[in-house]
């Protein structure tokens, strides 16, 4: 009995058609929208046909292509509005790899940046450890705090940021400690509110008081009002900072408050080594924010020298300056 010819085979890649089946070039498109078909050629669809089209400006629905004005349908990366992962390997389809100099020294750069970045984190961190065991130690007494509208609180606040920053960056750090950092107090709300990373300070904050953290002979209470010039910076003693922005200028203040607990005070020497400068308010003041006297004390530390020190703290605003400035 002689066998029925052969049915013809179907072209390579492009599915029969039948009764209710999908036609051939419909069938190809459909994997090809799909991510599955193979393009003519034995070449594999575009990097963007592997992952799922996203509706975006210009998609009509969920159909995984746009419409043009014309009604054309486009696929893939071809005009698309693609976005995420996809979009990325989209734009990368048919353009040259970065090379040369130029690429290779902005990638080395950018590595370097990082590394160095995260070198001077570690540094930072190890020195300020160090200064907690062995180095002097300087606390914002924020005892005052109820003292202050909430504009002086804010600005308190801002202050701190900047003496926690200067200190961050300094070769020889102190220890920080802020005390009687209630919380829920104003200034304690305010603190994390306006910097970034608070609870990431590398200090120490609490709710008691410096009396009750140290010895009384080791504490020294800085006041601009005091009679004792502060002459060098012991590692072993504990400075004292009154945390407080008083735009009123309620004078003597924390020399009264450090006269009550008995403690030792001194003063910045700003009368020794500066001189009073002329200007049209005929206004001299040695009463510095707490940024401002940290920046005094951290110089002298590590340089051992006032005249460096106070340049470096004291502005021109306040009508003093160094003798050398003036002439």
């Amino acid at each position: 009995m002689a066998r029925p010819p052969p049915s013809p085979r179907p072209p390579s890649g492009v599915g029969v058609a039948g009764a209710g089946s999908v036609p051939p070039f419909s069938r190809y498109l459909l994997l090809l929208l799909r991510g599955r078909a193979v393009a003519p050629g034995g070449r594999p669809p575009p990097v963007s046909a592997h992952a799922p089209l996203r509706p975006g400006r210009g998609f009509s629905g969920g159909d995984g292509g746009r419409r043009g004005d014309r009604g054309r349908l486009f696929v893939g990366g071809g005009g698309g509005s693609l976005r995420g992962p996809a979009a990325a390997a989209d734009r990368t389809v048919g353009r040259r790899p970065r090379c040369g100099a130029g690429g290779r020294r902005g990638a080395v750069l950018g590595a370097a940046s990082r590394d160095g970045g995260r070198a001077s984190a570690a540094l930072a961190k190890e020195r300020l450890l160090e200064a907690k065991a062995a180095g002097p130690r300087l606390c914002v007494d924020l005892g005052m705090a109820d003292c202050m509208t909430r504009k002086e609180t804010s600005r308190l606040a801002s202050q701190i940021r900047r003496l926690y920053g200067a200190n961050r960056r300094a070769e020889k750090p102190f220890w920080l400690c802020l005390t009687e950092f209630v919380v829920g107090s104003l200034i304690y709300e305010e603190c994390f509110r306006m910097n970034d990373g608070f609870s990431n300070y590398l200090m120490d904050t609490t709710e008691e008081s410096y009396l009750d953290l140290f010895p009384l002979d080791a504490i020294v209470y800085l006041t601009p009002d005091s009679e004792n010039v502060l002459e060098d910076i012991d590692p072993n003693k504990v400075y004292v900072l009154g945390g407080l922005v008083d735009e009123s200028i309620h004078k003597k203040l924390t020399l009264q408050r450090a006269r009550e607990q008995s403690l030792q005070t001194a003063r910045l020497p700003i009368r020794e080594y500066m001189v009073k400068t002329v200007n049209t308010k005929n206004y001299h003041s040695e009463t510095l924010a707490i940024n401002q006297v940290f920046d005094v004390l951290s110089t002298y530390y590590e340089t051992r020298s006032w005249p460096a020190a106070l340049k470096a703290g004291v502005s021109s605003g306040k009508g003093y300056a160094l003798p050398d400035a003036v002439k």
